[in-house]
Protein backbone atom coordinates (compact mmCIF):
# COMPACT_ATOMS: atom_id res chain seq x y z
CA UNK A 1 0.00 0.00 0.00
CA UNK A 2 1.66 3.46 -1.06
CA UNK A 3 1.83 6.27 1.43
CA UNK A 4 -0.66 8.09 -0.86
CA UNK A 5 -3.15 5.69 -0.54
CA UNK A 6 -2.67 4.99 3.13
CA UNK A 7 -3.10 9.03 3.84
CA UNK A 8 -6.43 8.53 1.29
CA UNK A 9 -7.73 6.09 3.77
CA UNK A 10 -7.05 7.97 7.17
CA UNK A 11 -8.66 11.26 5.41
CA UNK A 12 -11.84 9.00 5.04
CA UNK A 13 -11.71 7.10 8.38
CA UNK A 14 -11.61 10.78 9.88
CA UNK A 15 -13.84 12.21 7.55
CA UNK A 16 -16.04 8.65 8.51
CA UNK A 17 -15.86 9.26 12.27
CA UNK A 18 -16.39 12.77 12.71
CA UNK A 19 -19.95 12.52 10.82
CA UNK A 20 -20.78 9.34 12.92
CA UNK A 21 -19.75 10.97 16.33
CA UNK A 22 -21.76 14.15 15.14
CA UNK A 23 -24.78 11.84 14.45
CA UNK A 24 -24.60 10.07 17.31
CA UNK A 25 -24.52 13.26 19.14
CA UNK A 26 -27.08 14.78 17.75
CA UNK A 27 -29.58 12.13 18.01
CA UNK A 28 -28.76 11.47 21.64
CA UNK A 29 -29.11 15.60 22.12
CA UNK A 30 -32.97 15.09 20.56
CA UNK A 31 -33.52 11.83 22.30
CA UNK A 32 -32.19 13.37 26.05
CA UNK A 33 -34.25 16.36 25.46
CA UNK A 34 -37.60 14.80 23.97
CA UNK A 35 -37.59 11.52 25.87
CA UNK A 36 -34.99 11.17 29.15
CA UNK A 37 -35.72 14.22 30.91
CA UNK A 38 -32.60 15.94 29.78
CA UNK A 39 -30.15 12.85 31.10
CA UNK A 40 -27.06 12.65 29.79
CA UNK A 41 -26.68 9.01 28.89
CA UNK A 42 -28.46 9.17 25.98
CA UNK A 43 -25.65 11.69 24.77
CA UNK A 44 -22.89 9.64 25.93
CA UNK A 45 -24.63 6.34 24.04
CA UNK A 46 -25.03 8.00 20.77
CA UNK A 47 -21.48 9.13 20.67
CA UNK A 48 -20.32 6.22 21.75
CA UNK A 49 -22.29 4.03 18.94
CA UNK A 50 -21.05 6.67 16.65
CA UNK A 51 -17.48 5.99 17.78
CA UNK A 52 -17.39 2.29 17.46
CA UNK A 53 -18.97 2.44 14.21
CA UNK A 54 -16.51 4.48 12.57
CA UNK A 55 -14.13 2.58 14.65
CA UNK A 56 -15.21 -1.02 12.72
CA UNK A 57 -15.34 0.93 9.40
CA UNK A 58 -11.87 2.25 9.69
CA UNK A 59 -10.48 -1.27 10.59
CA UNK A 60 -12.01 -2.53 7.88
CA UNK A 61 -11.07 -0.04 5.24
CA UNK A 62 -7.51 -0.40 6.70
CA UNK A 63 -7.07 -3.87 6.69
CA UNK A 64 -8.84 -4.61 3.47
CA UNK A 65 -5.12 -4.48 1.33
CA UNK A 66 -4.22 -7.25 3.45
CA UNK A 67 -7.55 -9.36 3.28
CA UNK A 68 -7.42 -9.03 -0.12
CA UNK A 69 -3.94 -10.21 -0.72
CA UNK A 70 -4.35 -13.06 1.17
CA UNK A 71 -7.34 -14.18 -0.36
CA UNK A 72 -5.41 -13.90 -4.32
CA UNK A 73 -2.54 -16.38 -2.92
CA UNK A 74 -5.30 -18.92 -1.57
CA UNK A 75 -6.84 -18.57 -5.31
CA UNK A 76 -3.82 -19.14 -7.12
CA UNK A 77 -2.73 -22.81 -4.66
Amino acid sequence: MSEKELGRKWDRCLADGVIKIGTGLGLGIVFSVLFFKRRTWPISLGSGAGLGMAYANCQNDLRAHYLRHRGEKEQEQ
